[in-house]
């Protein structure tokens, strides 16, 4: 198979996991669904290839560290602090989760890509815990006093 054939089949395994995950959160009216975990994930896939492929450097660490750091920004865009209420966690975290699955799929690792796709999901359709348990874009108490 052709190596330009291969990158674009990596890029297009980790859209099609980003938009697994992607339409749960879609469905639940969360503020990144679908279209956004897809671009997360064939972003953050298409960054490691192109670390992998483009350049004559061995240091490819460098490009997915900057990966992790670049989406932790944007995860810590979807949260937001009401009062004594954090909203927004679980969409974070699956932003974050999303470019990982982009990462692994990128570098060639398909089966831990789609084992990982599979558990975040999993995690995602667990029932939520009772009242002052709950995640995702519910509320959570936060204790000001410490």
């Amino acid at each position: 198979m052709p190596v330009e054939l291969e990158m674009a089949l990596r890029i297009l395994l980790a859209a099609a996991l980003g938009g697994v995950i992607g339409f749960q959160r879609e469905r639940l009216d969360k503020p990144a669904g679908f279209r956004t975990h897809i671009l997360i994930a064939a972003g953050a896939a298409l960054f490691t290839v192109v670390s992998i492929m483009g350049f004559e450097s061995d240091d490819t660490a460098r490009v997915a560290a900057g990966i992790v750091a670049g989406i932790g920004f944007l995860g810590a865009g979807s949260i937001i602090r009401r009062g004594n209420h954090v909203e927004g966690l679980t969409t974070a975290a699956t932003i974050w989760a999303v470019a990982g699955i982009g990462m692994a799929a990128g570098t060639g690792l398909y089966i831990i890509s789609v084992i990982a796709a599979v558990i975040f999901m999993a995690v995602l359709l667990l029932p939520r815990l009772p009242a002052n348990h709950t995640e995702d874009n519910q509320t959570e108490k936060i204790d000001d006093t410490g």
